[in-house]
């Protein structure tokens, strides 16, 4: 009786730690650090298309080709790996779009990763292409000429302006652009990026290159764990 008793308490023990994590991280790395990144259980076509991509190791070697201070860092044109100094970059694709996730609690505060896309009507993003928000502080006199102008008379919510008023962010991006996972540590890194010399295209006048990998499902749970996000 014992021993059964000690088999099935291992069993339960066992189905607990095989219990998958709640969110799927990713680490992404260049010569300026590392950054860690949630990515958001509400935008599910969007989390798992960077997740497949991220398997294939497409984005290794890829570039930041455009980095504006105070606003955002883009990457992930195919054809940034093998590019000349100086060509224009963005156009690279893998062949379809990811139709847009669009949702009111994510929004484009400091750290937010999101798809990059072009003028299409449905909004429907890059199938690779991404940024991640550098974004600045915003005033309550900013932020009302902002909906008055850029936002067309759209209210930002209340909770929301105070993120873009102490945290920061590019209020102007939502809804237009699908936000689908943040940065949860290594927010230096992107900094850092956004701040390099770059040419008139916004391209820096030196490459930096990225590396993105899948965090294990050990580290995700430990991560879930120490972060205690919402199911995202």
């Amino acid at each position: 009786m014992k021993r059964a008793f000690t088999l099935l308490l291992l069993i339960v023990v066992t189905a607990a730690w095989a219990k998958p994590p709640k969110n799927q991280y990713v680490r992404l790395k260049t010569s300026y650090g590392q950054c860690i990144i949630r990515l958001y259980n509400q935008t599910p076509k969007h989390r798992d298309n960077f997740i497949k991509l991220t398997k294939q190791g497409f984005y290794n070697g890829t570039l930041f080709h455009r980095v504006i201070q105070n606003f955002m860092i883009q990457g992930g044109d195919p054809d940034s790996k093998s590019a000349k100094p100086g060509i224009e970059l963005g156009n690279g694709d893998v062949g379809y779009t990811v139709p847009a996730e669009f949702n009111d609690s994510l929004f484009h505060k400091r750290g937010v990763l999101a798809a990059a896309r072009d003028d299409n009507p449905a909004k429907a993003s890059s199938g690779c292409q991404f940024y991640i928000v550098e974004g600045r502080r915003f005033t309550d006199g900013k932020l009302d000429t902002l909906e008055q102008t850029r936002l067309k008379g759209r209210k930002i919510p209340a909770w929301q302006r105070e993120w873009y008023k102490t945290v920061g962010g590019v209020p102007h991006l939502d809804q237009n652009y699908t936000a689908y996972g943040e940065v949860v540590t290594g927010l230096d890194m992107v900094d850092l990026v956004a701040a390099v010399k770059k040419d008139e295209r916004d391209r820096p006048l030196q490459d930096v290159p990225m590396t993105v990998e899948l965090l294990s499902k050990k580290e995700c749970a430990q991560l879930d764990k120490i972060l205690k996000p919402d199911n995202r």
